[in-house]
């Protein structure tokens, strides 16, 4: 998201599934597609989650974001179907097949996770693609819940299926705007474009700079062995639903926030001209979290400039204090942390971390923590302690490794 997946009060309603596996040994999705449907599958695909490496809650502003994908997958195996007949399957649910017509689907008709392929398979049909029935199983190793994009894998890995078996010839950019759509108008969640297109588009050993105004990208290099550094993925194991609809409070404050400054979004804003602009703001009396949100907003735009310069210089450990800072404007600003988020953050420094933030929509999820190789093992037992300490649940601690978006595997 940024604020992303299953961040909203609807995403409550509606989880992804759940993974069960570890990202090494999934499943074969093929096997139990045909124990299932009593026929082989045409093909299977796989689309990543994702960890942000900076930039939050800025890419429903028209903003800059820089995630990169991980290696934790959803992946689909699918058949087309004649019939109008639509039948979905996850390994990661209780429950059977869920059964659709395409000609029937319609938003906010719930279907819990299977609203997700579904709103898919709608966004391609509004679109003018004809979709004309699917057999589709799904199985995932991203973690739900986590701040890891489970929602927007689950998306681009069916508008990938479905476009390679009946030949629309859409791109990955368009795939990631239907999967949005599917999102945003099926489902109900109000959600940027950083997640699907982060699923659809990274590459191997490379973050993705992305200008959400434009959808204009630059892969960039993010070669942490290189450089002697690990990034690790905190999963708090505090679920992020945010059933309090305190995402969409967000994005409205962003929005009232550029009304009243004349702009149409945020990132009309240059960050040289925020400070005049708070004034301007608190001077007109907006109310003070609707300053404060712009002022994040803003902010993060501009260290997400500050850490595509460092890596281009290939200075990449100077990216720690921005990323400490980008954190400290998520809790202070936007406030949308959580005291287990912020346990990492402050243990992880304590042992030597270099820096560390929430990622993803917050309130729960997951943190991400830059290290010296040398001291990741160090800086997770104190994070892994401190948790114990202060009694929440053991968190699951792993590196992030740039992997590649969205592929066919057969």
């Amino acid at each position: 998201m940024t604020a992303h997946d299953e961040s909203t009060s609807t995403a409550a309603t509606a989880p992804a599934p759940v993974p069960a596996r570890p990202p090494e040994n999934p499943a074969d999705p093929a096997d139990a597609f045909t124990e299932l449907y009593g026929r082989a599958p045409e093909g299977v695909w796989a689309a990543p989650g994702r960890v942000n490496l900076i930039g939050e809650y800025t890419d429903f502003n028209d903003g800059f974001v820089m995630p990169l994908a991980l290696p934790h997958t959803a992946r689909a195996a699918v058949a087309r179907r004649s019939d109008s007949e639509l039948r979905l399957h996850s390994a990661d649910v209780p429950g059977g097949v869920v059964s659709l017509r395409v000609d029937e689907l319609a938003p906010h008709q719930g279907h819990g996770w299977a609203a997700y392929p579904a709103g898919v398979v709608w966004a391609l049909r509004e679109a003018g693609h004809p979709v004309t029935g699917a057999d589709i199983h799904l199985t995932s190793t991203v973690p739900t819940g986590a701040g890891l994009s489970s929602s927007a894998a689950l998306e681009v890995v069916t508008a990938f299926a479905l476009n390679d078996l009946f030949g629309f010839g859409l791109s990955a950019p368009e795939l990631a705007l239907l999967g949005q759509r599917a999102e945003n108008a099926f489902v109900g969640v109000p959600c940027g474009i950083m997640d699907q297109m982060a699923s659809a588009c990274c590459t191997d050993g490379h973050a993705l700079y992305l200008d959400t105004r434009d959808l204009t990208q630059r892969q960039v290099p993010f070669d942490l062995a290189a450089h002697g550094l690990r990034l690790l993925v905190v999963d708090t194991r505090v679920k992020h639903a945010l059933g309090d609809g305190a995402y969409a409070e967000r994005r409205a404050a962003c929005e009232t926030g550029a009304a009243a400054l004349g702009l149409r979004t945020l990132r009309e804003l240059p960050y040289e001209g925020l400070g005049v602009a708070l004034e301007t703001l608190a001077g007109a009396g907006v109310d003070e979290s609707v300053v404060r949100c712009v002022r994040h907003v803003v902010s993060d735009n501009h260290r997400v400039e500050q850490v595509i310069a460092l890596l281009d210089a290939g200075d990449v450990r100077a990216a720690g204090p921005v990323l400490d800072a980008g954190h400290a404007s998520l809790r202070d600003d936007l406030r949308v942390s959580c005291p287990e988020l912020d346990l990492v953050v402050s243990a992880a420094g304590v042992a030597g971390a270099l820096g560390a933030r929430m990622t993803g929509g917050g309130f729960g999820g997951s943190a991400i923590v830059l290290v010296d190789e040398t001291s990741a093992d160090r800086v997770a037992e104190a994070v892994t302690a401190a948790f114990a300490a202060a009694g929440h649940t053991e968190p699951r601690i792993f590196p992030a490794v740039p992997s590649v978006g969205a592929r066919r595997l057969a």
